[in-house]
């Protein structure tokens, strides 16, 4: 059996010139920021290497207590746990770099958002 979907009609407005130049000013501020951003992750990335393996032994202990209530193999799988970390540890960087600035840029440009 064969669906049709309706298609919507896209209107587009004018905008005006202030209007138009108000919205390229403020995306080129939010491009700033996430530039800065970047810079700051580059220049404090042993700090932030720290917080992510932080992140990582305190994420790995709560999803063990959570799932495993067996006490014996809850402390044999933390002990586990610590074996993939230095490959966990580059992949968490990676992600980092390539997502983080982003994201908080665009939670920013919520959080002043009115």
């Amino acid at each position: 059996m064969l669906t049709t979907q309706k298609s919507q009609a896209i209107v587009v407005r004018p905008v005006s010139p202030k209007v138009a130049a108000e919205e390229r000013f403020k995306q080129e501020r939010m491009h700033d920021v996430k530039v800065m951003l970047q810079d700051l992750f580059e220049r404090e990335e042993s700090t932030i290497r720290l917080v992510l393996d932080s992140l990582y032994d305190v994420g790995v202990i709560n999803i063990i207590n959570k799932k495993i209530k067996f006490s014996p193999l809850n402390n044999f799988l933390k002990s586990l746990a610590k074996l993939p970390k230095p490959v966990a540890k580059v992949l968490m960087w990676r992600w980092f770099k390539k997502n983080c600035a982003e994201l908080l840029v665009n939670w920013l440009y919520r959080k002043v958002s009115f």
